[in-house]
């Protein structure tokens, strides 16, 4: 469930891996971090499928090497 809604998400093994540990890393779930980045994803430069803003959520964090800057 993401935010209410039954969800289906299907990422590549090392984009699991990422997402659970930036997750750890910033203290939150994987379900409240896809939440977070669910939430944000309704503009001009992202992504429309969830999926894919995850992706890009995660290849943004792993470049910066922390939270990706806005």
């Amino acid at each position: 469930m993401i935010a209410g809604h039954a969800s289906s998400i299907t990422l590549e093994d090392a984009f699991w891996d990422e997402l659970k540990r930036i997750a750890t890393e910033r203290g939150q779930s994987v379900n409240q971090l896809v939440t977070e980045i669910d939430s944000g994803r309704f503009g001009p430069q992202v992504p429309g499928s969830l999926s894919s803003s995850i992706r890009v959520f995660v290849l943004a964090w792993v470049k910066a090497g922390g939270p990706p800057q806005p």
